[in-house]
């Protein structure tokens, strides 16, 4: 991997949904590979339910940790409404892969704004999209929560990292009796963005 085949990923989401962690957990499997990785985090105005945002920068020689405007390789979506928020941080050609599972805003529960209807349709129109249900695809596999792991194995997939250890990474980011369900989601995760792939 060169100096310039520095790959960058947005991840977004709302307060709660497991963000961090995911990027957490990202970003062993790549230090441990060997890859030099830089990653940052932007909280919104509260932990839960406000918006959150991490990068995570990796190839041979990072030096900044910032995705400048347009510069993501891919855009990982936790929500649908904060893939559009962030569809103008993607580089033409890149990636969305986006949750099809809406968490409205303060906003919107206030009433101050409306949700918007076609977001996924408006994605598909400007970027390769992969959609997924990932609250379905993380019930069937034992825990509702796990939606940020399953949208973390479809990433890997996204990314041809697939054959990395995942499974160490993991163990080391989630408490242990977490564990088995949450490698079950990554699996499932990798295998839906797998198909998508052909």
């Amino acid at each position: 991997m060169k100096t310039h085949d520095t790959k960058s990923i947005l991840l977004v989401g709302v307060g709660g949904q497991g963000t961090i962690l995911a990027s957490k957990i990202l970003t062993a499997g790549l230090v441990a590979a060997g890859y030099d990785v830089k990653m940052s985090e932007v909280h919104g105005m509260s932990q839960r339910g406000g918006s959150v945002s991490t990068q995570v920068r990796y190839g041979t020689k990072v030096y900044s940790p910032i995705i400048g405007r347009g510069q993501a390789d891919i855009l990982v979506a936790f929500e649908t409404m904060e893939a559009i928020r962030y569809l103008p941080d993607l580089k033409p050609g890149g990636k969305v892969v986006v949750n099809d599972y809406q968490m409205p805003s303060l906003p919107i529960l206030s009433g101050e704004r409306e949700y918007p209807d076609n977001i996924l349709e408006e994605l598909q129109s400007k970027a390769d999209t992969l959609v997924l249900d990932a609250a379905a695809i993380a019930q069937a596999n034992g825990n509702p929560k796990s939606m940020n792991v399953v949208l973390l194995g479809a990433l890997i997939q996204s990314l041809g990292l697939q054959d990395l250890d995942w499974d160490t990474a993991l163990r080391s980011c989630v408490k242990s009796k977490f564990v088995e369900v949450n490698l079950r989601c990554l699996d499932a995760g990798m295998r839906t963005a797998e198909g998508d792939r052909g």
